[in-house]
């Protein structure tokens, strides 16, 4: 089992750069993966380059996950990805929309995205 590692909003937003690569890889292939299931009619089996965008898709998804994040958008439309941290002593997640310049917000697990709420500016200094 992989241990988590927490970010400091600091640490995250020093991981944003290679953070928002993989996600951009991920939504296109996410994209193509649909369009190319939506042609067949969602029989993965009518088109055999199916499962290799599938493995494709495998390796962006472990690359955001060897950074410590984890990727919540699987209609592929707004790249949400949530890190992992403490923010007043409570487990939380930093939350991030590719569509955002910057990582401002966190929620607990049990909020979710609906949940988010602005950090603290103290942790950014």
């Amino acid at each position: 089992m992989t241990e988590i590692k927490y970010f400091t909003p600091k640490e995250a937003v020093k991981t944003l750069p290679l953070v928002k690569k993989i996600v951009e890889d991920i939504i296109r292939e996410g994209k193509e993966i649909q369009f190319l299931i939506d042609e067949v009619g969602g029989d993965v089996q009518l088109n055999p380059d199916i499962p290799e965008r599938l493995k494709t898709m495998q390796v962006y998804l472990k690359e955001l996950q060897d950074v410590g994040c984890y990727y919540k958008d699987w209609d592929f439309s707004i790249g949400l990805v949530d890190f992992p941290s403490v923010i007043d002593g409570k487990e939380v997640f930093l939350c991030w929309r590719s569509d955002e310049k910057f990582i401002r917000f966190y929620h607990d697990a049990i909020s979710g995205f609906a949940g988010r709420k602005a950090i603290p500016e103290e942790y950014f200094l």
